[in-house]
């Protein structure tokens, strides 16, 4: 018998199991019209709004933080609840009790937790911090206990760079439509029954295997405990719109509670929430008013999640990034497209709240998406440079039509699939740990292998290159065994209880590691091969310097030889990594997006062959290095999609904006006729686009 929340959907095996794509699939409506249908903002929205700009202010004159927790340890249920105005909020929630709170997690490790504090004139609790010392180790701690002088050394040259081994590790994400499709009494049974047929033999992994499981029951009743706090009985299904963005908000309000992660991604809910508005409208529950109105303050709560950082990593990721990502239309696999009238009104946000960079609004493109909505998506993006786009027929091939961006461009089954996130290896220094023998162009000290260093004074391509795969072997293997550690610490001691619980028993773990500074290797070694490098040496001997004689083709212009060689570099590296045991048997993958990041990793990097001075900044994800595109971009974006998706599955990023003067064609113009359908049907192609984030 369906229950009175799900009267008038299509039945489907979803009532039957947990299983929210085959819940869309027989109920969402694409929508092929045009932008004409949404609604500007409330009354209530902007008086809202201009609260929260008020607040922002207050933040940003006390230095980027307005307030912080000291003494609650923030959980699921730690704080009572928090609001703007709560006669206002139509969705309301906060990860504390009042907005612009920053909490206090201190799993990840303590001492981030304090200097995060203190850097802002707060102290922690000196009880929590004793309690944290001498009686709770956290991941941190974990982590330095079992790291070798090796990895420590690594990761002190940022030859191994930006490692999540004191915050959350994220790119995981929740199934958080479950809470609203099903309740969380029904979650809850269905991971006791997965609790109760878990196998016999207590095999450590069984062992495992149960007291997560275990951890997962306890967090979902958390959760519903969360729901009474703010007065709501998210126990059953929700039964229109307003209630489902609740339910789900609430599922995520919980995760990042709990975690104080990067890439704390929403997943891909638009479509979903588009089949409770479709009924509400044509049952005249909510008009098109109060809808919008519900998703702005939906959004407007997601742009509000903040956590406390230090500045190490504030400088690492500017901007004070969170990565909430939500996955906006793509096609099904059965040919249908995506595009809700709600994913129109997720991007509408960015008309009736303003541009912002959160949540990130990334757009899984493909050529076959209905012309309206790519109209749309362009004038959005020209006038708010706020969205992002993926190439979705690349990513379906792999996860199917129901996975999502966790982060910017890590791909993966929602519910089904979850990333080790690993921080990225300096390519970059690697090579000049190859010409110098291991030793640290910067430090002088000797961190990689004793390997015999280059002597010559200009170097030999042939000669760099062997030096260079032994030294990429070398640090595949101390980058991957580094990462096995900091994830069997993070399930002991930081384990994302709420978010696997939005999981299925059985899930498929990418073991997802990152190069930093491709196109500084690859047009490095074009130089060394097209044109001559001579070596600038100390006093004793280390290559701190080169001089480059003559030109060579670089990447981003659309020539093979450059290109061909940023091919290689990823394949072969690639190759070398998963030569390594994974932990939990992760499936290794890489990606290229080093998009925050890259003048940290630069400033760690002495001089390179291909020109690029000591301190200087990488170029972002796997852009060209700047000035050196000289084609234009199509002939830069067409290098780009050169590189092998099969090797980097956890993506590849380029950072790319246009305005219509760039095309050629006036606003009027663009506006009026789309006339561009680019060959390559790759999303970084599209006018307007802007893949930022990390």
């Amino acid at each position: 018998m369906m229950l009175k929340e799900w009267e008038s959907f299509h039945s489907g095996v979803w009532e039957k199991e947990i299983n929210v794509r085959d819940f869309i699939q027989k109920n969402y409506t694409p929508y092929d019209g045009n932008e004409d249908f949404l609604q500007g903002p409330t009354q209530r929205t902007k008086d809202l709004w201009e609260q929260v700009m008020e607040l922002t202010k207050e933040e940003q004159a006390k230095g980027g933080v307005l307030d912080m927790d000291t003494k609650i340890i923030s959980t699921i249920t730690s704080h009572g609840p928090g609001y703007l105005d709560k006669k206002k909020e139509t969705i309301v929630g906060f990860q504390t009790d009042k907005p612009f709170k920053r909490s206090l997690q201190p799993y990840g490790g303590i001492r981030m937790a304090v200097k995060a504090c203190e850097d802002h004139g707060y102290h922690v609790d000196p009880q929590i911090v004793e309690f944290f010392t001498k009686h709770r180790k956290t991941h941190n701690d974990g982590v330095f206990d079992a790291y070798t002088p090796e990895m420590r050394a690594c990761r002190s040259s940022h030859i191994i760079t930006g490692l999540p081994d004191a915050y959350g590790r994220g790119r995981i994400i929740g199934d958080y439509r479950r809470v609203a499709l099903y309740g969380v009494d029904r979650l809850i049974q269905d991971k006791q029954y997965q609790k109760d047929t878990t196998r016999t033999i207590m095999y450590s992994d069984v062992t495992r295997e149960r007291e997560e499981l275990s951890e997962q029951i306890k967090a979902l009743k958390e959760l519903k405990k969360l729901g009474q706090i703010y007065g709501f009985d998210i126990s059953r299904p929700a039964a229109n719109t307003q209630e489902a963005i609740q339910w789900l908000y609430f599922g995520y309000l919980a995760a990042i509670k709990e975690q104080n992660g990067a890439a704390m991604s929403l997943g891909r809910t638009s479509t979903f929430l588009d089949i409770y508005a479709q009924r509400d409208l044509e049952n005249g529950t909510f008009t098109e008013e109060e809808i919008q109105e519900f998703v702005d303050h939906f959004i407007m709560k997601l742009r509000l999640v903040k956590f406390a950082r230090t500045p190490e990593y504030n400088a690492l990721f500017s901007g004070d990034p969170t990565w909430v990502t939500e996955s906006i239309g793509g096609m099904g696999i059965d040919g249908r497209h995506m595009v809700t009238k709600m994913s129109y009104r997720y991007l509408h946000t960015l008309e009736n709240l303003g541009t912002a960079p959160e949540p990130n609004l990334t757009v899984l493109w493909s050529t076959r998406l209905p012309r309206n909505f790519k109209r749309f998506c362009a004038k959005t993006s020209i006038a708010s440079s706020s969205i992002q786009y993926e190439n979705d027929d690349l990513m379906r091939m792999t996860h199917g039509d129901d996975y999502a961006i966790a982060c910017c461009v890590s791909s993966m089954r929602i519910g089904k699939e979850m990333q080790f996130f690993g921080a990225r290896a300096n390519l970059a220094k690697c090579l000049l740990y190859a010409i110098n023998g291991g030793v640290d162009e910067i430090s002088k000290k000797q961190i990689g292998p004793k390997f015999r260093p280059i002597t010559a004074e200009y170097l030999d391509y042939e000669e760099v290159m062997e030096r260079f795969r032994d030294m990429m072997k070398w640090l595949a293997q101390v980058y991957v065994n580094t990462l096995n550690i900091i994830h069997y610490m993070h399930d002991k001691y930081c384990y994302e209880r709420i978010q696997m619980a939005l999981h299925d028993k059985k899930v498929t773990r990418w073991f997802a590691t990152g190069i930093a500074g491709l196109s500084v290797v690859a047009d490095s070694l074009s130089a060394i091969k097209y044109a001559k490098v001579k070596t600038i040496r100390d006093e004793k001997g280390i290559v701190v310097d080169y001089e480059v004689e003559g030109d060579f083709p670089k990447y981003g212009n659309d020539d093979d030889r450059a290109d061909g060689i940023a091919y290689d570099i990823v394949h072969e590296f690639m190759s070398y990594i998963k030569g390594n045991h994974t932990y939990r048997g992760g499936i290794p993958t890489t990606s290229i997006l080093t998009i925050t990041s890259n003048v940290v990793y630069g400033k760690a990097t002495g001089s390179t062959p291909d020109g690029r001075k000591a301190g200087e900044a990488f170029a972002p994800g796997a852009n060209p290095m700047h000035h050196r595109d000289s084609h234009g971009a199509v002939a830069s974006l067409s290098s780009v999609s050169k590189l092998p998706f099969k090797d980097a599955q956890d993506g590849i990023s380029n950072t790319f904006s246009i305005i219509p003067g760039a095309l050629g064609k006036e606003d009027a113009i663009f506006f009026d006729d789309i006339t561009f359908e680019l060959d390559r049907d790759c999303a970084c192609c599209e006018p307007g686009s802007e893949l930022e984030t990390e």
